[in-house]
């Protein structure tokens, strides 16, 4: 595990992070000195972070950290300005219709179109990817069961609560089995049933080699299901490792909320010293 509050830190992160369980396993995301500015508002600066293929990684800060912007450069919705980013070993600056053939993305605020159902929008998805029909079709009656999605999967999306268009986006997210799952924010307006079944899904990817990229604030989430956690602050990566690695880096037996404020808190200090030097 790594608390980073110095740039230099940060840099070492990919050679080095949680070697003695990812070093033989393929770098699913691979993100090298990676910066994306929005004008004069420096939203990622300098990250280098590496996620394994299974394994479930949850994303952590608070708003405006830049966890938004990296996963929307992990998906290829956004390109770095400056730096390195692999998505299934395929460059996302030269080769990003490739690798996104291989990753699926369920935004914070799920789009579906009002005026399909549930079941022609997952459809659709499926005709997107060219998987074949029949497949689909059972891949898409499993998560109705399991996501209980019967009752309104024929029903046009304009009459969805919030937690019935997470439910079909996230079918739909699934329909071609992706190797890399990148959801932001999976459960809100979820209830705890569908919270369970969803943390089940995200592990059976990770079991089968496939890797889940999350942002949450829903800690419990996190420490339930990820195995190993970024924390982002100001753009900057300033703590990675598995929950427990965390955990005993704060000498305590803190909760992960506390060792994420904690930890956030004191990278805004060292922050505010160093720009008083």
């Amino acid at each position: 595990m790594r608390m980073n509050n110095r740039e230099d830190d940060v840099r070492e992160l990919p050679e080095s992070v949680n070697e003695s369980t990812t070093e033989q396993r393929p770098a699913a995301v691979l993100m090298r000195n990676v910066s994306k500015s929005y004008g004069d508002k420096h939203a990622v600066i300098d990250l280098s972070l590496e996620l394994h293929a299974g394994e479930i990684f949850a994303f952590l800060g608070p708003n405006g950290a830049g966890k938004t912007t990296t996963l929307k450069m992990t998906t290829g919705l956004l390109r770095a300005d400056r730096g390195e980013v692999r998505v299934c070993g395929e460059d996302m600056a030269q080769r990003a219709r490739r690798a996104k053939q291989r990753v699926a993305y369920v935004p914070d605020q799920p789009f579906l179109y009002d005026k399909l159902t549930g079941r022609e929008f997952v459809n659709f998805v499926r005709d997107v990817y060219g998987v074949p029909a029949a497949a689909a079709e059972s891949r898409l009656a499993d998560l109705t069961e399991r996501l209980e999605m019967g009752a309104f999967l024929d029903q046009l999306a304009e009459s969805y609560s919030h937690g019935m268009k997470q439910k079909i986006a996230l079918a739909a997210a699934m329909i071609h089995d992706p190797r890399l799952l990148v959801v932001d924010e999976p459960i809100v307006g979820l209830d705890p049933s569908a919270i369970r079944v969803i943390k089940e899904l995200f592990r059976e990817i990770a079991d089968r080699g496939g890797t889940v990229f999350m942002c949450t604030h829903t800690l419990d989430v996190a420490e339930a299901a990820a195995d190993r956690i970024g924390i982002i602050n100001a753009g900057r990566l300033i703590a990675l490792g598995s929950l427990n690695e965390l955990v005993e880096s704060a000498s305590s037996q803190e909760r992960l909320e506390d060792v994420s404020l904690r930890l956030t808190e004191e990278a805004r200090e060292d922050a505010s010293l160093t720009s008083m030097d």
